[in-house]
Parts: C-alpha cells; structure tokens; sequence
C-alpha cells in the first residue's frame, strides 16, 4: 500500500513539472570553468551529440553566459547589442516542452508544450538528439532607428557575438556545441509565436 501512495505520489509530481509555465534557473556561478585563453583554444564545433539531460546548473549558467544580465544596476548584458537595444531573446527547446529565457528574472517561460528539436536539426536529423537547442532570435523593432537593412545587419552582429558566448562557456566547463544557421524557420515561427519584426538567426545544439 506505501508503495502504490508512493509510485502516484511521484507520477503526480511529474505531472505537476512537466506541466510548470516557469522553470526557476539557478544563479549563475563565477567561479567555474577554465580561463578564457584556454576556453578559446578548447573551442570546436561538435559534431555528435549524447542524448543526457543538461544538469539545471548547466542550463541555468549556460543562458546567463549566453545572454544574461551581469551588471543589475542598469540591466547590460554579458553581450553588448547595437545601441544596448537587447534585441536578442534566447528560446530553448528541450524534450517536453520550448521556452524563452528571461534574463530579467533569470527563468525559462514556456511559449510551447511539445518536443520540436527535429525542427531546428531539420535535415541534420542526427542532432536532434542533443537534450538543449538554444535558438537566437533578433526584435529589430528594438533598434531606436535605422532602416531595416541596417537593422538587419545589426541583428546578425549581435547573435553572433551571443552565439560566441555559448561556444566559449561550453569549451569553459566541457560541454558541445555548435553554432548553426539551419532550421526550419516557418515552422518554428508558429511553434514560438514569433511577431513580424522577429528573426530566427542561429541555433546551438548542446549536450555533454
């Protein structure tokens, strides 16, 4: 009998989790990792991917070093943006469910239930089995002025530095990666509830 009140016990925590709008992410750590000329000389892009859960501590550091808030006071960023717009969103898709990081409040927001990795690997089916794709996506509506072209052209600069963060925290404490451009971008468009002025600009795929 304590054992049958247990077993429902836990299935029903693990509904109650996989059905949370919010995951809390734990604060970012400054004291792990190697130093950053070793990082840049770790640094490759992956190929294959283990199919493991990233650790919440993984995760939790992996987005602050991604596109976290390092100084509170005024809101920057750990990567600057063309006029400190902060046009970058990071969305994280993972086996139950996508999300948006907040870097406000340092969380994940779920924008979507459901398991969409294979549309971000698209015909690179076997990275879909990486456990995280983190997706950068640009608001130019951010930028205070500038046609769209310059706009545009601003939005890549700032995904790739974001982008350049991920690799280097990965190589930092050992994890893979890899910086892409291919996804079937429609698709998730829809899947994310993307508004006009957003653009889909790179994905990483990270696993141990």
């Amino acid at each position: 009998m304590k054992k049958h009140i247990l077993f429902l016990g836990m299935m029903l925590v693990s509904s109650v989790l996989s059905a949370q709008e919010i995951l809390n992410l734990y604060p970012p750590s400054d004291d792990r990792g190697v130093a950053v000329m070793q990082a840049l000389s770790l640094r490759a892009s992956a190929a294959e991917f283990t199919t493991a859960e990233l650790k919440m501590e993984d995760l939790s550091d992996l987005l602050w070093a991604a596109n976290g808030i390092n100084r509170p006071d005024d809101g920057k960023r750990t990567a600057p943006s063309a006029m400190n717009a902060q046009d970058i969103d990071v969305y994280v898709c993972m086996m139950k469910a996508a999300y948006i990081y907040d870097a406000k409040q340092h969380v994940l927001k779920k924008v979507a239930d459901g398991d969409y990795r294979n549309l971000v690997a698209s015909r690179q089916e076997s990275m879909a089995s990486a456990p995280v794709f983190c997706i950068l996506v640009s608001d130019i509506s951010r930028f205070r002025s500038g046609e769209e072209n310059a706009k545009l052209e601003w939005a890549a600069m700032d995904a790739g530095i974001v982008s350049q963060n991920i690799s280097l925290f990965c190589a930092s404490i050992g994890l893979k990666t890899r910086p892409r451009a291919t996804m079937e971008k429609e698709k998730l468009r829809d899947v994310l509830q993307l508004k006009d002025t957003q653009y889909l600009m790179l994905n990483h795929p990270v696993s141990y």
